[in-house]
């Protein structure tokens, strides 16, 4: 490496690293402060979910802390003529511009990595740190307000004393075909299972009631203890997991989501089948027809998504490799060494180019309208036009 790149790798190393440290705490705090507000961790569990949080903001951050360095080191090197200097000396300015592409291309790399584990394992371990914290964030928000809700179930109560909830009320959504789950009791305890991802619920003297085609009643006298599940009724070895796995897993899980396609078409086809052979409508507020129809629905999205799910990591992590092949001839054109006024110019295309682009072909990619491919618009159009600005940049 000649001593003008090991210049510019250097400034580029340096700004980059001191910028990506200020913009990932930022980030890093922005997400623990929604996650204290949507979930109601406390102190101790949002320091257990700094490691699940880092790589999102990470790969969040890496991409624009980029596009910053270059554009304040090539704004600065454009502004002292220190390109005019070598092109007299007869060096090309390729040899300037060809180190901050290639860092482009390795933090690139790097945020493929990061997407990936963002999804998968920052994911699932945020998802555990929640579960660990699920008794005390019911019982902190039954305390002040007697009565919780989230997407999984509801819970009223009169009181709660020590622990023990007094005279509740728990709703729990549909599973599987048996409707709506309602539990009252004198008392209950409630206590979290991480490992199994529900809530151990002890009652006491309970009656238990479902809305499902066969509308059961269930007392229990004395004690009982039942589980609520803490995720959507897992089939298929917990195949609603399938968009948070790991790119190198996705392939498996894309054929588990097409067998239980094939399982619940059969299940409606045999409906179907039985309809027709005993001259029988199925009832308009038939629960069981209703949730397989609505399983199939499910089956179908989740497999496009997870056709689009490598594109999308790929495409996000590649953004790094659009930005700087965008930033590096806008800050070399504008020829000035006031950074942020070339960062926020080459960063406006950005906004209102790649950002909406790429959303638009997940959106589309994932509801099976465009192909998977199409998430990868965003990243094509920054491309080309920066290849152009590029081009026209060495050109003169």
């Amino acid at each position: 490496m000649g001593i003008l790149q090991r210049y510019i790798v250097e400034e580029l190393v340096k700004v980059f690293v001191l910028a990506l440290g200020t913009i990932t705490g930022i980030l890093l705090f922005v997400g623990l402060g929604q996650q204290a507000i949507k979930e109601g961790l406390g102190l101790i569990p949002l320091l257990k979910a700094v490691p699940y949080l880092l790589p999102n903001a990470l790969r969040f951050a890496i991409p624009g802390t980029l596009l910053f360095a270059v554009c304040q080191v090539y704004g600065r090197v454009s502004a002292s003529n220190e390109l005019n200097a070598i092109k007299s000396a007869g060096i090309s300015p390729v040899t300037l511009i060809a180190p901050g592409i290639f860092i482009a291309l390795v933090m690139s790399v790097v945020c493929v990595w990061l997407n990936d584990i963002a999804v998968s394992w920052g994911e699932m371990g945020l998802r555990h740190v929640v579960m660990q914290s699920c008794d005390d964030i019911v019982y902190g928000v039954l305390k002040t307000k007697r009565s919780f809700h989230n997407e999984h179930f509801s819970i009223l109560v009169r009181d709660v004393d020590d622990g023990l909830l007094i005279r509740p009320e728990i709703t729990i959504g549909k599973v599987a075909e048996n409707g709506v789950v309602t539990i009252s009791a004198a008392t209950a305890r409630l206590e979290a299972d991480p490992a199994r991802q529900q809530l151990i619920v002890t009652l006491t003297d309970s009656q238990i009631r479902s809305t499902g085609p066969e509308g059961q009643l269930f007392e229990h006298p004395g004690t009982f203890v039942t589980t609520i599940p803490l995720t959507e009724p897992g089939v298929v070895d917990g195949i609603r997991d399938a968009t948070h796995q790991p790119m190198r897993r996705l392939g498996l899980w894309r054929q588990k989501l097409e067998d239980y396609h094939q399982q619940v078409s059969q299940v409606l086809s045999a409906k179907g089948a039985a309809c027709l052979v005993t001259g029988q409508a199925p009832a308009l507020d038939d629960q069981r027809w209703a949730y397989w129809a609505n399983e199939e629905k499910w089956a179908i999205d989740q497999i496009h998504r997870l056709e689009s799910e490598p594109h999308r990591r790929w495409a996000n992590g590649f953004s790094c490799l659009c930005f700087v092949l965008l930033g590096i001839p806008l800050a070399i054109q504008r020829r000035s060494d006031d950074f942020l006024t070339s960062f926020f110019t080459a960063f406006l295309p950005v906004l209102l180019l790649y950002y909406p682009l790429m959303a638009l072909g997940v959106d589309r990619a994932k509801d099976g309208v465009w192909p998977p491919g199409s998430v990868w618009l965003g990243n094509i159009v920054l491309l080309v036009v920066g290849g152009w600005l590029l081009h026209r940049t060495l050109k003169n």
